[in-house]
């Protein structure tokens, strides 16, 4: 196996007027963490819908992990990351009720 280097063509300098030699460009910043809380808002939601079903041992306290970083960051879904709070809960909730109608750890219908 022989390794080669390939030398690139550098146009960093060359080619570019005074005004834009040695600027990068780089992504727009700013609203990449609001837009992240907003998916962590809508992910609790969803996790804490689905914990009311299966997994919710696991599910809830995601669910209120995620609603609760969602608030403190400060998303524009502020009401659904209420509700994903609270399925989150109502998933540990529900899990405690079975447990104890059913006498175990686990529950099952």
């Amino acid at each position: 196996m022989q390794l080669t280097a390939v030398r690139t063509k550098d146009t960093t300098a060359r080619g570019q007027d005074a005004a834009t030699r040695g600027k990068e460009t780089a992504a727009p910043a700013g609203r990449t963490g609001v837009r992240d809380a907003n998916g962590m808002a809508v992910a609790s939601f969803i996790l804490g819908l689905i914990g009311l079903l299966v997994l919710n041992v696991v599910l809830g306290p995601i669910a209120i992990a995620l609603a609760a970083v969602a608030l403190w960051r400060g998303t524009t879904r502020r009401g659904r990351a209420l509700l994903g709070l609270g399925l989150g809960v109502a998933d540990l909730v529900l899990l405690v009720t079975f447990m104890q109608l059913d006498h175990t750890v686990s529950w099952s219908f």
